[in-house]
């Protein structure tokens, strides 16, 4: 399960032609993986995220690349931080994943949510249901994705997909088949279908509400009859990291500027909501960070991504090996 993850969450590079893109990512992958990083992801989007860019900044098929990234790297876990339901059928998710693992080694993941986005719905033709049908599918969607990659030929006759003593062949490389990773927050829905059919649960809530969260989790695997040491759990957040604390708070205002923001004048609701999701300091700083609000609070691992420098190989090197140091 994922310990250490990186995302990759960007593919808009200062300076990289299109012609060059895949290079760049093929050695950000490699060198993430050699700097102690256990699993690659990336976003399953086809418009940039306001927080990253424009809608119009570039943005790569998550299973294409991940197949190509297969070929290019050797350890590290590949998937996505999470692929949207909405966007395929779920028997068609299955087989792809099952592509990835037999191509990869076995080394796939299926991180899978229920879909938000709007404007990429929207803008190229998704369905965009209301959230209570989005998790609706969701739920379906899991009742054959599970079995499926678990060697099993599953029939459900559900409101939103169905299948037939569905096949695939050839099987995962993985025994028990690429582990499912349920992407999401809610208390309610999101984390008791995580204990329902989840290898690991991903969380992006303030480091503070951690606890509540995993107590959750707790609950429902107890109601489900679901040993909880059996799902693992991560936080997703973005890490932004220099050789000073003060050079790292520089450059996360750059990157905040590039943005249209200035960290000094936000509204302190609004340089909260922010700073949950970041991780600033040097690498010493850091590594206490994450020592201390996420894994002394009962998370198993960690996925960063580096939204001011994460297309420099060296800054990726950087912040694996500063990392490693919180689970000392």
């Amino acid at each position: 399960m994922t310990r250490l993850g990186l995302q990759i969450p960007n593919f808009d590079f200062p300076g990289v032609p299109d012609e060059d893109l895949f290079e760049r990512l093929a050695v950000i992958a490699a060198e993430a993986e050699h700097s102690g990083f256990d699993t690659v992801l990336v976003m399953d989007h086809f418009y940039q995220l306001p927080a990253l860019g424009p809608p119009d900044h570039r943005m790569l098929e998550s299973y294409t690349l991940l197949g190509a990234l297969a070929a290019r790297t050797s350890s590290a876990r590949l998937g996505t931080l999470v692929t949207g339901n909405t966007y395929r059928n779920p028997a068609h998710v299955a087989k792809i994943v099952t592509t990835l693992d037999v191509i990869s080694g076995g080394r796939a993941l299926l991180g899978i949510g229920a879909g938000w986005f709007e404007p990429e719905h929207v803008g190229l033709g998704f369905d965009f249901p209301p959230l209570r049908e989005r998790l609706d599918r969701l739920e379906e969607a899991l009742g054959i994705l599970r079995p499926m990659l678990r060697c099993e030929r599953p029939t459900r006759r559900g409101s939103h997909y169905r299948v037939e003593q569905a096949i695939n062949s050839p099987a995962p490389l993985q025994r028990g088949g690429p582990p499912i990773l349920v992407g999401g927050n809610g208390e309610r829905r999101t984390l008791r279908l995580a204990a329902r059919y989840a290898d690991e649960s991903n969380l992006t809530c303030p480091p503070a509400e951690l606890p509540r969260k995993l107590e959750a989790l707790d609950r429902h695997c107890a109601e489900l009859g679901r040993d909880r040491s059996e799902i693992r759990t991560s936080w997703l957040g973005s890490l932004v990291m220099g050789p000073t604390p003060e050079k790292a708070e520089a450059l996360r205002d750059d990157f905040l500027r590039r943005r249209g923001l200035d960290w000094e004048k936000l509204e302190p609701p609004i340089r909260e909501m922010i700073g949950n999701r970041l991780l600033v300091g040097d690498p010493d700083g850091v590594a206490a960070q994450v020592r201390e609000q996420l894994l002394g609070r009962g998370l198993d691992g960690i996925v960063v991504n580096l939204p001011a420098d994460g297309h420099r190989p060296e800054a990726v090197a950087a912040a694996g090996e500063a990392l490693q140091k919180a689970f000392v």
